[in-house]
């Protein structure tokens, strides 16, 4: 479909009122030379001869605003032209004082209802996958700008900063009340006295052989075994009575756990030890290694999967857009907020940047060369300039023709 030229309109009036004033001139040639035939023909040289004037008259003022009529030098005309600064300070403030103010925009803001057409829009499935696919999409983008260097200096000094604001020792004292409140601790103790009697059953033989080893050689093998099997059994039985509720193992156990607790809340140098020993487990090259590579590993999941067809990042963010949207959609004091805080956010932004805007305005009028000035001024209002000057066409017509009644009535 080829392009509209936006002249055309301005262009197709013209030539109207330009033809109109040249068949004024035409009739008015005519009625003058043949006026003495009959006395109507009086009225029509005064009706042709006044429209002339005016379509004139009106033709030099509204040619006077844009260029020099017939390119004659006159002055005070071209007046855009020679006055374009002046007319995009003018503008400029006009559009500052009388349209950027916090009362006109606060009240165009108030009619819309920011939140809501978002929402009933995203609320459609076709609309919030489009804009998850979009948000997808530019993260591998986001990813290839930002430097594996950079990321691993930030997040090692991110967990260095952490460490350095926390106290581990109340903290781990925490963890273990909490386990003691809720006897886990006894359940621990219970798993523990379960492996030891399954790593006893099952070293059986070794232990049988450490001991014969450690023996002396003149001792003959049965004291060894008798031995052997005196120890498993004492060591089972010990193992038997820890078991029990209210075994003393236990209640010491109990006792130990407390202490640490009470230990760990005060001792500044249980803090120091435990500090200590987070900090050099987190600076640990094998530790930053294994940060450096959760990083990378996360890094290409995320690639690979915006790439995919069934990207699960983009239906996530589909499914959460979606529904985040239908519940706005249905709740509307959640709207109002937002439209609020909305409005007040939009509102304050423009009118502190009113200034900049205005400016911005008027500087890129100074810039443009008069003629591209005045061409664009009449592009958008020369059309209504030039129904100016049919008007006075027909106006000057008509009081040409009141004049001539009025003398011959005289």
């Amino acid at each position: 479909m080829p392009e509209t030229d936006p002249l055309a309109p301005l262009n197709k009036i013209r030539r109207i009122a330009t033809g109109l004033l040249l068949l004024m001139a035409v009739v008015f040639v005519l009625a003058r030379k043949f006026e003495a035939l009959h006395p109507v023909l009086g009225f029509v040289r005064a009706f042709a001869e006044a429209a002339l004037v005016g379509a004139l008259a009106d033709w030099f003022a509204v040619s006077a605003l844009f260029r020099h009529p017939l390119g004659l030098p006159i002055p005070h005309t071209a007046i855009i032209q020679k006055n374009k600064d002046r007319i995009g300070a003018s503008i400029a403030a006009f559009l500052e004082n009388n349209f950027m103010t916090q009362a006109v925009i606060s009240a165009e803001f108030g009619r819309i209802d920011f939140a809501g057409a978002a929402s009933r829009w995203l609320a459609v499935p076709a609309n919030s996958e489009v804009v998850a696919r979009q948000l997808a999409g530019g993260l591998p983008t986001v990813l290839r700008l930002v430097e594996d260097d950079d990321i691993r200096r930030f997040l090692h000094g991110r967990i260095d900063r952490m460490v350095e604001h926390v106290r581990f020792a109340p903290l781990l004292a925490d963890m273990l009340t909490i386990l003691v409140a809720d006897r886990r601790h006894q359940e621990l103790f219970d798993h523990l006295l379960v492996m030891v009697a399954g790593a006893l059953e099952k070293n059986q033989d070794f232990i049988r052989q450490k001991i014969h080893d450690n023996s002396p050689r003149w001792m003959p093998r049965t004291f060894d075994d008798k031995f052997f099997e005196r120890l498993l059994d004492g060591l089972q039985q010990v193992l038997e009575e820890m078991k029990q509720p209210d075994s003393q193992w236990r209640a010491r156990f109990q006792e130990s756990v407390e202490d640490l607790v009470a230990q760990l809340r005060s001792s500044g140098e249980y803090e120091l030890r435990i500090a200590a020993l987070v900090r050099s487990g987190l600076q640990h090259p094998v530790f930053r290694d294994y940060v450096d590579q959760v990083w990378q590993d996360l890094r290409q999941r995320l690639l690979d999967d915006v790439a995919a067809s069934d990207s699960r990042i983009t239906a996530g963010l589909a499914q959460a857009l979606q529904s985040v949207s239908t519940a706005l959609v249905a709740d509307q004091a959640v709207r109002d907020k937002l439209n609020g805080w909305l409005r007040t956010f939009a509102t304050d932004a423009l009118v502190k940047r009113r200034g900049a805007i205005a400016s911005l305005v008027e500087r890129v009028i100074r810039q443009w060369d008069g003629e591209t000035v005045s061409r664009k001024f009449e592009q958008y209002v020369g059309r209504d300039l030039q129904f100016i000057r049919i008007n006075g066409t027909v106006v000057g017509g008509l009081v040409g023709l009141i004049l001539h009644s009025v003398a011959l009535m005289l």
